[in-house]
């Protein structure tokens, strides 16, 4: 049945942009008293709202005055994993760097110590409820990574909760398997080893299983070398996963082997210069800055503006995670960072929405027009720019999974 979801006072569809480069604010369309022909969870129409009314079975009305914008793409989260690590925020904020942290103890292995301890139900009842309340706050697709398991049955043990929470949320989960997050310090051998071992043993379950069909690695000090991430990165490839990087964090490099490997996305860049900045912008591989890192470890933003005035593709996704990105608030850090880089409105939109769906390899979302996800959120105001304004203070008042209210 054909359904028409309306009025709005603006509609920002989003549509015509480019996908690599800069976006003045300028080139955004802005339909005003719009609505959306909705049928069977895609986009048939987008236009002005009574000019749409003839065509529609039925009609959802909206009542208030709101701007409706697509759903967020989430592209990089770490949102399956127990505990916390607010012991290691203290620590940071009193002095101590992340990567001294690590080393006494801390860091990514205390989150595989209390993710290894929990059992499938407790870390479930988890994703479900960060997945939730970010649906809630207009995120439709969300990224997760494993990586706090690093064996093989943790790690499947991670990606089998991932699997299972696609039951029982509306948003739509796409499962990452980050084994390659650092070597576990229970491993025998050297990190070429471990690689080796996720390829020989690890990889062809999660096919098995049809558990996830991307493949992650952390390139830096106390983690992997270049070396080991391009080995590990083109044979994963050759196994048919889609392949990305933690990339230039602390160090650079991540970013040239994510490029040479043709990675879908290199995600980080804080430490990303004028090399790694030109790399990606001549390639197709999205620049994906994490704001809620750099907020959370006290360190400078990804240079966004940078990477955009180059010509990269730039995405903007939260890192939810227990230790360096416990907000997990992916529009306030947004319109916080976007702030501090000088990126307009068009886009910071762009980077949440339709460029981060590129990162994950998704064309069917992230722009209202014709035959995409009717993925949508609206929010209480009479104009666009209120969104990014209250910096992530104003909350979409309605939001649409498939045409569906949620």
């Amino acid at each position: 049945m054909v359904k028409l979801i309306g009025p709005f006072t603006q509609i920002l569809p989003l549509s015509g942009l480019p996908f690599k480069g800069p976006i003045p604010d300028a080139q955004l369309q802005v339909i005003t008293d719009g609505g959306i022909l909705v049928e069977n969870g895609l986009i048939k129409a987008v236009g002005a709202f009574e000019e749409l009314r003839p065509h529609a079975k039925s009609i959802e009305e909206v009542g208030a005055k709101q701007v409706l914008i697509p759903g967020f793409v989430d592209c990089h989260t770490h949102l399956c994993f127990a505990g916390n690590r607010a012991r290691d925020y203290a620590l940071r904020i009193a002095g101590k760097s992340y990567l001294e942290i690590a080393k006494s103890g801390g860091g990514i292995w205390d989150t595989v110590s209390q993710t290894r301890a929990a059992d499938e139900a407790s870390l479930l009842e988890g994703v479900l409820e960060r997945a939730d309340r970010h649906l809630a706050e207009g995120v439709t697709t969300i990224e997760i990574k494993s990586g706090y398991g690093l064996s093989v049955a943790q790690e499947l043990k991670q990606l089998r909760v991932i699997l299972a929470a696609k039951a029982f949320t509306k948003a739509n989960l796409v499962p990452t398997c980050l084994a390659a997050h650092l070597l576990p310090k229970d491993f025998s051998g050297n990190a070429p080893a471990y690689l080796e071992y996720l390829l020989k043993d690890l990889l062809p379950m999660i096919q098995h299983e049809k558990l996830a069909g991307r493949i992650d690695i952390f390139v830096e000090e106390g983690a992997f070398n270049v070396a080991n991430a391009l080995y590990y990165l083109t044979e994963s490839r050759r196994l048919d996963f889609d392949v990305t990087v933690h990339a230039d964090q602390f160090s650079t490099g991540g970013s040239e082997a994510a490029v040479k490997v043709g990675a879908l996305s290199a995600d980080h860049l804080e430490a990303s210069t004028e090399k790694e900045i030109k790399l990606l912008a001549n390639s197709n591989t999205v620049a994906v800055v994490l704001p809620g890192a750099s907020l959370g470890l006290g360190m400078r933003y990804a240079p966004a503006r940078k990477l955009l005035d180059a010509g990269a593709c730039l995405a903007i996704a939260s890192d939810w995670n227990p230790g360096s990105a416990p907000m997990g608030d992916l529009l306030l850090q947004a319109a916080v960072m976007g702030a501090a880089e000088k990126l307009s409105t068009a886009e910071t939109l762009a980077g949440l929405t339709f460029r981060a769906a590129k990162a994950l390899n998704l064309t069917d979302r992230g722009i209202l027009q014709t035959g995409m996800l009717a993925d949508m959120q609206a929010y209480l105001c009479n104009d666009y720019r209120e969104i990014l304004y209250y910096q992530g203070q104003m909350k979409p008042h309605l939001v649409w999974k498939n045409g569906e209210s949620i």
